[in-house]
């Protein structure tokens, strides 16, 4: 069985709260010191962007 659309809109928001909160944090490593940070950043966008 595939998800609700309550399920649907509240892993969307979940990820989009997530990504918000990463995105605060490479602001600060504006030369990608941090890898790890950054590829989470694709990562996410990646999964929202299927989402939709």
């Amino acid at each position: 069985m595939g998800m609700s659309k309550k399920d649907l809109s509240r892993r969307k928001a979940n990820i989009k709260a997530k990504l918000e909160e990463l995105e605060k944090k490479a602001k600060m490593d504006p030369l990608k010191k941090n890898i790890f940070l950054h590829e989470e950043i694709a990562q996410l966008k990646k999964k929202l962007e299927e989402n939709d």
